[in-house]
């Protein structure tokens, strides 16, 4: 945090200087919380809700949250075995009351129009098939790491047949061990988590763009008229250099590391970011993902990011938790335990 806070000063120092090179400031933090989802919900064909049905989606999410938002009994039921069917870990054995999710309330609006998908190209708002390539490595690695875009709350399907991301100490969700934020809001592509610390933070100097994501506090630095470093260097968020085309801020990514898969993605992911400030206080943020090893043909997506004046939080992740520890020590004794019944009988 301490190197960010010396970024954000030498932004201010800097900011003659920006303005004198007739570049936009992009600095600001940002609310990234949005309804809208990345690919278009099935049995939709309109890139874009009208202001009715917008309205009408938005006052049946709020109906839901202020519902979720009820006190939970303390005296309740434990939940059956193996949690009791809905969404989350292992069937939403427990965890976060809604009251502590932000997973947004309103749609984001482009060009005035409130969109139903993030993806906007292809035109159907869904991501491209993948090719049998990558088909074929997402068999071979069921069995391995979660994936970058992987949330906190999800598990793999069959739970009760198959192990999954929850029952492997070696597969644990990136973001749940802290080494990338969940649902990839750190990128790059940079999307919401639908979940909670929507903010990200720009700070912006003559040489450099750091950005700064409150869930898992990770800080991307976008170096500015640079070289990629040489292939043999991998990066948990890809190598970035950024350049100014007019008033967008470009910034393209590469040299990413096979443990993040972004949706499965291969190491040779290629993701082009563009920054441009539409108005005092938002801008509008557009990627093109490009991995012929792992889709049919490249992708497009985009969205807008209002700016906030709410402040970025410290995100303590993992602060004296002992509970993978003891999770194994359980195991290991509850493996003692039936070898020696097996033994007496």
């Amino acid at each position: 945090m301490r190197t960010v806070f010396s970024a954000a000063l030498a932004a201010s120092l800097a900011a003659v200087g920006l303005g004198a090179q007739g570049r936009p400031d992009l600095s600001g933090i940002y609310d990234l919380a949005t309804l809208t989802p990345v690919e278009r919900p099935a049995g939709l064909t309109s890139p874009v809700y009208t202001a009715a049905e917008a309205k009408k989606l938005e006052q049946q999410t709020e109906v839901r949250k202020e519902y979720g938002d009820r006190a939970i009994k303390g005296d309740r039921d434990a939940p059956p075995k193996g949690g009791d069917g809905s969404a989350g870990a292992a069937g939403n054995v427990g965890g976060y009351n809604s009251f502590w999710i932000d997973a947004g309330s309103t749609y984001t609006v482009v060009d005035g129009q409130k969109r139903t998908s993030i993806v906007v190209d292809p035109a159907d708002g869904r991501v491209p098939a993948l090719t049998a390539e990558a088909r074929q490595r997402a068999m071979a690695a069921r069995n391995q790491a979660a994936t970058s875009d992987q949330t906190e709350s999800e598990n793999d399907p069959g739970y009760e047949k198959a192990p999954g991301a929850y029952d492997d100490p070696e597969r644990r969700p990136l973001g749940e061990r802290c080494l990338l934020g969940f649902g990839s809001t750190s990128g790059p592509p940079m999307l919401p988590t639908y979940f909670y610390n929507n903010l990200h933070q720009i700070v912006q100097t003559r040489d450099s763009v750091v950005i700064l994501s409150e869930m898992v506090h990770d800080a991307r630095v976008v170096r500015m008229n640079q070289p990629h470093v040489p292939a043999n260097i991998r990066k948990w968020n890809g190598d970035s250099v950024g350049h100014w085309e007019g008033d967008t801020l470009v910034v393209d990514t590469t040299n990413f590391t096979d443990k993040t898969r972004f949706r499965g993605s291969s190491s040779d992911l290629h993701v082009v970011e563009r920054f441009t400030r539409t108005g005092p206080h938002a801008l509008l943020y557009r990627f093109t993902i490009e991995d012929p090893k792992t889709w049919t043909r490249p992708w497009t997506g985009e969205y807008t990011w209002p700016e906030t004046q709410e402040k970025v939080y410290e995100y303590a992740c993992h602060e004296g938790n002992y509970a993978l520890e003891n999770i194994l020590r359980g195991a290991r004794l509850k493996e003692a335990e039936d070898a020696k019944k097996k033994s007496q009988q």
